[in-house]
């Protein structure tokens, strides 16, 4: 237990000194969570004026689009923005975390004493899910604060919590690609092939695997809801049958459009919510079994 504390706290200072990759995962990923409250606010400005003129002007009937939109309508695009944004910056950090010891040549000074490799990957695992958790409470704080100002009252219980198992859902997604940058980061020759190969993965499973099961078009795998598979093809149900589990930010998108209450997205998010908790599970168990010799193994640069 003192391995794994020590390597938390570790972690978290190693996380902070690194002034660049914090500084891109604060300013950049807690900015867009900023800004998507703005430009959903300014949106629903837009079309609103609009759609007043034109009723004024006797060219509708229709009711305001905008009339009865939720309060977490405002925070919806934040989805992409984890998918985009958010996990990529966990890769940096899960491969800086798993390469820092490699590159300074200090991993045998390190598993020299008697710690068990286990309870070290553990622990900078967990290190990397403090900072990361922190990150996010920071955002969901941001989100509640910004939306509470647009609806001009402070969001209610329901709203508040459906934030909060946003956030979560978010760190199961993040610490999913931080635990393939620490993969990387252990079995990679290179640094330049650490940083790449995750990236490579996360472009696969973002967007080839979603476009292959439902013909989607690239564009439209940005969007904050889950891609819909062709209707009436035998074929590409069966194919997104197959890889719709392995595409797990179309799962993300899936659960997480359920917890805001997108009417776009309907049905129940635990399936989606569980085949996001096995594959974290998963990913864990490869990265704590990595062998002892893996750790100690140096940079071919």
């Amino acid at each position: 237990m003192n391995t794994i504390l020590t390597s938390a706290r570790h972690e978290i200072l190693c996380t902070l000194r690194a002034r660049v990759a914090l500084l891109l995962l604060l300013v950049v990923f807690l900015g867009m969570v900023s800004l998507s409250s703005l430009i959903d606010w300014l949106t629903n400005t837009t079309v609103t004026r609009v759609y007043k003129k034109i009723l004024i002007d006797g060219l509708t009937t229709a009711p305001n689009p905008f009339a009865a939109v939720s309060s977490l309508y405002y925070s919806h695009n934040s989805v992409i923005y984890v998918v985009l944004i958010g996990a990529l910056m966990a890769i940096i950090l899960g491969v800086q975390a798993t390469l820092r010891d490699r590159k300074s040549a200090t991993a045998d000074l390190v598993l020299s004493r008697p710690i068990n490799t286990v309870q070290r990957l553990i622990g900078q695992f967990l290190g990397l899910g403090a900072v990361i958790a922190a990150v996010l409470t920071a955002s969901t704080v941001i989100s509640w604060a910004s939306i509470s100002v647009i609806v001009a009252a402070p969001l209610g219980i329901d709203p508040t919590l459906r934030l909060i198992g946003f956030a979560a859902l978010s760190w199961t997604l993040m610490m999913i690609f931080a635990l393939l940058g620490m993969l990387t980061g252990l079995y990679s020759r290179k640094e330049m092939t650490a940083l790449l190969v995750p990236f490579v993965i996360w472009s696969a499973i973002a967007f080839v695997l979603p476009q292959i099961g439902t013909a989607a078009r690239p564009v439209a795998l940005l969007n904050p809801v889950p891609a819909l598979a062709t209707s009436g093809s035998t074929s590409f149900d069966l194919i997104s049958a197959v890889t719709g589990p392995f595409a797990i930010t179309e799962q993300f998108k899936r659960a997480a459009s359920i917890v805001l209450r997108d009417d776009s997205v309907t049905g129940s998010p635990w399936l989606s919510i569980l085949l996001l908790l096995a594959v974290l599970v998963a990913m864990t168990w490869i990265v704590v079994v990595t062998p002892r010799r893996t750790l100690r193994t140096g940079l071919n640069e």
